[in-house]
């Protein structure tokens, strides 16, 4: 009896930029992703130099160890780039992976402002090139849930929503090694990552930004390293306070305190003509965030714990690291995976990465001059 032979699709190689044997982001959040889901193969990573590169192939099984991220990309054996590093390393990094004709996945922000995120974008259109921008915060279940109760109607029209969060970070006190982030010329900030996230969210929720308004300031202009009280000056913005119209009319106000608080640290609510949701979690961080979702509507006058539902945790393979930074990484790197297999759309990518760039320009703009920027 003749039987056919099926030959299984080759994975996606992937080239990670910045997997370091210390520790780090990639570590906790790109690796154990990688290494669960099918149809993935982490073929190579590059380090800040070839001994580090080395120390980290051999810490993690990976095949090849390269000095340098130019290496990386001209690698035959990698097809996707991922790029793990500083938000100021990110430009070098991405214009060669993109000169080298590789999709690539860039941790977000893209770039360090908006024009340099504006020219990654049209760079990455003019080489052809498939992109995804690490906004992973779309990727949690309990933000698709929460999408998925909104266009449903379960609030009726919306009305307005409110956010009140700790953006974890850039409190009295910094962690060794982190001091990068203490400056608003380094691009990592209050601004850009836990509000640059969560934003990104909000808006995949409940529509963009037509009109915004802002207020930012730095509170605390020196802060001190944990363990040694060493002092640092701090020019990062560490109160943000944003108000705003979105598409479908409704009113936004955001506010966003640095550190952690002994009160609230994450609580969004959306208040509509039918109903009210709200989310709460441990930190502003909402695309790291453990979230619990409640709602009430109609005649009901208490909120009502809504758990997510087993549909929306929809990769199996992620069972094992629910609730852990990796969690949201993988579920988005599932959905890149269809993207460069499929042909689908449903990760963010270099152009969406720079609208959103766009808007914290906007808000930026508007805490500068005073002024209400329309979008």
């Amino acid at each position: 009896m003749n039987s056919a032979t099926t030959t299984a699709p080759s994975p996606v190689r992937v080239g990670l930029v910045g997997l370091s044997a210390r520790g780090g982001w990639a570590p906790q959040s790109h690796l154990p992703a990688l290494n669960r889901l099918d149809g993935y193969e982490l073929r190579a990573l590059s380090a800040s130099s070839d001994a580090s590169a080395r120390a980290a192939g051999a810490k993690y099984g990976v095949p090849l160890a390269f000095g340098s991220a130019e290496e990386l990309v001209r690698s035959d054996e990698v097809d996707l780039v991922v790029v793990s590093v500083r938000v100021p390393l990110h430009h070098e990094v991405i214009t060669a992976a993109l000169g080298a004709g590789k999709a690539a996945l860039s941790e977000w922000p893209l770039g360090n402002g908006l024009a340099e995120a504006e020219e990654l974008a049209a760079a990455a259109d003019l080489a052809g090139v498939r992109t995804f921008a690490g906004l992973q915060a779309r990727s949690a279940p309990a933000v698709r849930h929460v999408r998925d109760l909104v266009a449903d109607g379960y609030v009726g029209e919306v009305l307005s929503t409110s956010l009140v969060a700790s953006g974890r970070r850039w409190g009295p006190v910094f962690e060794p090694g982190g001091e990068y982030l203490l400056d608003r010329a380094n691009g990592g900030t209050m601004l850009t990552i836990p509000f640059g996230h969560t934003i990104d969210a909000v808006t995949m929720v409940l529509g963009e930004f037509t009109e915004v308004s802002a207020t930012l300031a730095t509170r605390r202009p020196v802060v001190h390293e944990e363990g040694t009280g060493r002092a640092a000056p701090m020019t990062v913005d560490d109160q943000i306070a944003v108000s705003g119209r979105l598409a479908g009319g409704a009113v936004v106000s955001a506010h966003f305190r640095a550190g952690m608080s002994r009160g609230t640290n994450f609580h969004w609510e959306i208040n509509g003509t039918e109903g009210d949701l709200v989310v709460t979690g441990d930190s502003g961080h909402l695309q790291q965030a453990a979230l619990t979702v409640r709602g009430a509507r109609g005649t009901e006058v208490t909120a009502a714990e809504l758990p997510v539902p087993a549909r929306y945790f929809d990769v199996p393979a992620l069972d094992g690291v629910r609730g852990l930074p990796s969690y949201n990484v993988g579920a988005q790197y599932a959905r890149i995976h269809a993207d460069l297999t499929q042909g689908t759309a449903h990760t963010p990518d270099f152009a969406h990465a720079a609208r959103r760039q766009g808007l914290l320009d906007a808000i930026e703009r508007s805490a500068a001059t005073g002024g209400r920027i329309t979008l």
